[in-house]
């Protein structure tokens, strides 16, 4: 009788704990706490509070002082950060492949040179018939062009006519372009340079000075007289390397920037990852950079009507009207000059730009009248003419990430402090926890919330609990790379073991998320800005799971995350407070951040885990040592580095 009473106590208490099913829970789960709508409006009023103001000087030599030290700066903490000094100082390697039959006054140059150890690009160079003395020279860079690389239309018209005009230049090919097409040279792969310690901006800086290298070492160039050009992505190098070089005299990039407040304005328009380095903001801004020309010879030529990005009404006042200032302070506002391109008004160097640039660089070099193009059509070359060829193991970006990240030395002992430095970690303050919804039948009830943090960032939850469960009960976070809506089954599970149930959705996740434009535009923003996006994930977990610690009642926290983003957030979390959480299961997990670069995963994939410095410095099994006494425990068959199961 008593053993039959203790089976139906227990029965009616089964029953009364197991209240749900995911089906039952995910209308509640799938209801949206907010819109991407409302995430990108914080996203870019946080990011517009961050951006530094233009500086000031008083004088000339106040601001060549300051130019100076930022020079500095730009290339010691961004440009060149954890590039292996041997790869910065190393002399040119160029090899001269011979000539390619040309048109009359001038020649063409096949050449070859190495970026670092392994990664090889190649250029054309185009030299005048009878140089006497010494001749200015260019330095023409490429953008976005695709398969056409250097043997794109407009850029070869504009390199003949420099030659046939005695100038000497130079015709760089550009990386994931032309020769270097290859899919490991997309610059998304950038983003793997900056997980294993190298700022992805060193490798695209080396790559173009290396060409300015060449042209200055060159006997027949005017060291005096040396210049840089390109459109879109060759405007940006153009800038770059002009601004952080003072060997380059004159510049001219064409529709090729924008000031971070534009870029903030019209997210869809930031760019790739190197045009939106790691803390690049902390030490200038393009428009920092334009001023940091001052005062050497300068024309911005822009595109009213942009069909690409940076229109030129909009851009304007950041990166010129505010940048004459500068130049004035040396008596040389003439230096400084706007094209404004009306024909064909879209994103082009076609022949109005090339006019201007020809003008300009005729004025300020002393070559004469420069008012026409020569015609120059029937002496362009084909791809294939143009191939100079590069070796058949030649590195890629994503396989110099690869190389460097086997060479990784990592300290013995893991330190907090380094982690808490490297993800740029600071307390996220909870402002207020918004009480957006509840539901309250059939044995179980929840509360929806919109988390407010301090600094304007949010993320969201779902807080459930089984009406008989015991006060108080157990509690669990739920988190998924998916978001809360597809996290039924793991909150249901929980609820029918009587526990309490918080699923979150953390920046970028979810109902914290953005659709349009997508997280990783956001992602390169924070990180030029000096945050690191995975920073903010750990410190809103952390404070939210104090938060729910104590309105649980709850002595532990227990956390369960789903998916790879999840489990890293989670983990660097742990590492930061250990002992928050009681235990940490991971399904669907890694064993190893190499992951990242054995897949590979897409920078789009998993935005805010490329952490610059994080593979260098940590990977998974540290975080695991540093959580303690939190256990970290993945469930099911994890990928092992190398790609092994």
């Amino acid at each position: 009788m008593l053993k039959r009473t203790l089976v139906l106590m227990s029965l009616v208490s089964c029953a009364a704990l197991a209240q749900t099913e995911s089906d039952s829970v995910r209308p509640i789960l799938e209801t949206a706490l907010q819109t991407p709508e409302v995430v990108s409006y914080q996203l870019r009023t946080y990011l517009l509070h961050k951006v530094p103001p233009m500086p000031t000087a008083v004088s000339a030599d106040e601001w060549t002082s300051r130019a100076r030290s930022l020079r500095q700066q730009f290339l010691k903490n961004v440009v060149f950060h954890g590039w292996p000094q041997a790869w910065v100082d190393a002399p040119l390697k160029i090899e001269d492949l011979g000539l390619i039959p040309s048109g009359p006054g001038y020649r063409m140059r096949k050449l070859r040179y190495e970026i670092v150890p392994g990664f090889f690009s190649v250029g054309i160079l185009y030299e005048p018939e009878n140089m006497q003395g010494r001749v200015p020279a260019v330095l023409n860079v490429n953008g976005h062009v695709g398969a056409p690389g250097k043997s794109v239309e407009y850029k070869q018209k504009r390199c003949i006519n420099l030659a046939r005009r005695g100038v000497l230049n130079l015709n760089l090919e550009w990386l994931s372009c032309g020769e270097l097409t290859q899919k490991e040279n997309m610059h998304w792969f950038g983003a793997h340079l900056d997980l294993v310690g190298a700022n992805n901006m060193g490798l695209f800086y080396l790559a173009m000075r290396k060409g300015l290298d060449f042209l200055y070492q060159h006997p027949s160039v005017d060291r005096e007289r040396i210049a840089v050009t390109g459109l879109s992505g060759g405007g940006w190098q153009t800038i770059v390397l002009s601004s952080l070089d003072e060997r380059v005299a004159l510049a001219v990039p064409v529709a090729g920037y924008s000031a971070i407040t534009y870029r903030i304005e019209r997210i869809a328009q930031v760019g790739d990852v190197e045009q939106n380095a790691p803390d690049m903001q902390l030490y200038g801004d393009y428009s920092v950079l334009t001023a940091m020309r001052a005062p050497r010879p300068t024309l911005l030529a822009y595109n009213a009507e942009d069909d690409c990005c940076f229109r030129a009404p909009l851009v304007k006042e950041e990166v010129y009207d505010q940048v004459r200032p500068f130049f004035r302070l040396y008596g040389k506002e003439s230096a400084f000059a706007w094209h404004l391109n009306t024909d064909p008004s879209t994103h082009n160097y076609q022949l109005d730009n090339r006019l201007a640039f020809y003008g300009f660089l005729s004025r300020q070099f002393g070559l004469g009248a420069w008012d026409t193009e020569l015609p120059v059509g029937g002496e362009l070359k084909t791809y294939d003419e143009l191939v100079v060829g590069i070796p058949k193991d030649n590195l890629t970006i994503l396989g110099l990430a690869r190389k460097l990240a086997s060479q990784a030395q990592r300290p013995a002992a893991p330190s907090r402090q380094d982690l808490i430095r490297t993800v740029r970690y600071g307390p996220a303050v909870m402002d207020h926890a918004w009480k957006l919804g509840n539901t309250h039948n059939k044995g179980l009830e929840s509360r929806s919330y919109r988390f407010d943090f301090k600094n304007g960032l949010s993320a969201t939850g779902v807080w459930f609990q089984a009406l008989s469960a015991q006060a108080p009960a157990p509690a669990s976070m739920i988190l998924d790379d998916r978001g809360k809506r597809q996290a039924g089954a793991a909150v249901s599970d929980r609820i029918n073991r009587g526990e309490q149930v918080l699923a979150v959705d953390l920046l970028f996740t979810g109902d914290a998320g953005t659709d349009k434009p997508r997280p990783p535009l956001y992602t390169q923003l924070l990180s030029t800005l000096g945050d690191r996006p995975l920073g903010l994930e750990a410190a809103q977990l952390i404070e939210i799971a104090r938060w729910f610690r104590v309105r649980a009642g709850a002595k532990a926290i227990r956390l369960e995350t789903t998916g790879f983003r999840s489990q890293v957030a989670a983990e660097v979390a742990a590492a930061i407070e250990p002992g928050l959480f009681s235990e940490i299961i991971v399904r669907e997990g890694q064993a190893s951040l190499s992951h990242l670069l054995d897949a590979p995963v897409d920078y789009s994939s998993a935005p805010d885990l490329f952490c610059l410095d994080l593979y260098q410095e940590f990977d998974l099994d540290r975080l695991g040592v540093m959580a303690a006494p939190t256990q970290i425990r993945r469930i099911g068959p994890l990928p092992q580095p190398g790609g092994k199961q």
